[in-house]
């Protein structure tokens, strides 16, 4: 019987792990993306994942389950450390002189707008739930897992998972509402067309537009094809 992929990355097989890469990187790069939405930072996300992916191998179990839950926890320990780090670093750039002038790259992310338009809707909407809560929807909403793989993923129960997607939930519901009657404000609001386009609740009992929120939330959270995918592509049409 052919050894599972588990079970080879388990044992420290190379080939496995490049495979392990070539298949899930670009699921990571997304949920990073999601996380923070920073694409740079999600670049360096992934890396980080999987050295602590090839660090924390013997932990995986064997079997024929994706590795994909494992992979997506360990990418949001990552995450959580990373937003730490660039926390401690923007205080110690506060502390700094301002910087002089920085020349205009306005041309270069033109054509990446509409992209980080809707990202930065969907976050602003994140920026409403707290931590757990956000983790939680990525994983659920826009990853697709269910209850039980999310739980896995994060290391906590499933009854966990189910109460902290339903608090976002109420939350982007609430947020619908608030839409529809002129935008919200404070730090995680939104004007009239920007948080409409990002994030939402449930269509509610009046037949209004939260069921459109919703469905701008999940393709807020589809997040265009990575430079790893590109690069597997590349690949592919050498061979």
């Amino acid at each position: 019987m052919e050894t599972s992929l588990r079970a080879r990355v388990r044992a420290g097989d190379p080939d496995a792990f490049r495979q392990l890469f070539d298949e899930y990187a670009s699921v990571v790069y997304r949920h990073a993306v999601r996380l923070t939405g920073n694409w740079a930072m999600a670049d360096d996300i992934v890396s980080l994942t999987f050295l602590e992916a090839w660090r924390l191998r013997e932990r995986l179990f064997p079997g024929d389950d994706s590795p994909r839950p494992w992979l997506l926890g360990i990418a949001t320990n990552v995450t959580r450390n990373t937003a730490r780090a660039a926390r401690r670093h923007q205080a110690a750039l506060a502390r700094l002189p301002p910087p002089g002038p920085v020349p205009d790259f306005a041309d270069e992310v033109a054509q990446r707008l509409a992209d980080t338009e809707e990202l930065a809707a969907a976050q602003r909407a994140l920026r409403t739930m707290r931590r757990g809560e956000r983790e939680v929807f990525t994983l659920c909403v826009w990853e697709g897992l269910d209850a039980a793989t999310a739980a896995e993923a994060l290391g906590v129960a499933v009854g966990t998972v189910r109460a902290r997607l339903s608090r976002a939930r109420k939350r982007l519901r609430k947020l619908t509402e608030l839409e529809l009657i002129g935008g919200t404000d404070g730090n995680g609001g939104t004007g009239g067309t920007g948080g409409n386009r990002g994030m939402g609740g449930n269509q509610g009992e009046d037949g209004g537009t939260g069921h459109d929120t919703v469905q701008r939330a999940t393709t807020a959270g589809q997040i265009p094809g990575s430079r790893h995918q590109a690069a597997r592509s590349t690949q592919e049409k050498k061979r």
